[in-house]
């Protein structure tokens, strides 16, 4: 059986699926419930409070709203396939090019599948420069990272994935309006 059981109560292939497929609360949920970093953190900390922060830090730097949604739902394949630790999805070429398929799907539900390579490279910069942040303040063994210079302060706190989970889906209505 190929199809999935998504959280909406769709059911589709992940490998075949269509912009029409994508849910806010599919992605919401998913992604609220989705540890960073494959769980090694000093404590739960989930892909869309990181995505979360990347928006905000596009906010801050006075990006667009087209950039700000972007960096909200960069990492809306991972609501569908989860997610691999970088050091390891780097050898995956498979993983990529399917997790790629489902991104590019992501975005064109939300009117961006004409990005323009400016606009990726904002959302991959600040992905990377949030990443180093998280990297220093829930990893053991990094708190002598540089910290990026960065228009925001990221919110790496404990919270609760429910309340995550409705402020993600709450800003990703916002801006996809």
């Amino acid at each position: 059986m190929s199809n999935m059981n998504a959280f909406s109560g769709r059911r589709f292939d992940p490998i075949k699926m269509t912009a029409e497929d994508v849910d806010v609360s599919d992605i919401a949920h998913a992604l609220s419930l989705l540890c960073r970093g494959g769980g090694h953190l000093r404590y739960f900390y989930s892909v869309a409070q990181h995505c979360i922060n990347c928006a905000g830090e596009a906010e801050a730097r006075g990006f667009s709203r087209r950039k700000q949604l972007a960096c909200l739902i960069h990492d809306g394949s991972e609501a569908y396939i989860s997610d691999i630790i970088r050091p390891v999805k780097i050898y995956l070429d498979n993983y990529v090019e399917i997790e790629d398929r489902i991104l590019a799907k992501v975005f064109a539900r939300f009117g961006l599948s004409d990005l323009s390579e400016e606009e990726g490279r904002c959302w991959k910069n600040i992905d990377d420069e949030i990443l180093v942040y998280e990297q220093k303040f829930l990893m053991v063994g990094k708190e002598d990272l540089e910290l990026p210079k960065l228009a925001s302060v990221p919110d790496v706190s404990e919270r609760n994935w429910r309340e995550v989970e409705a402020e993600y889906k709450e800003l990703l209505l916002r801006l996809a309006e």
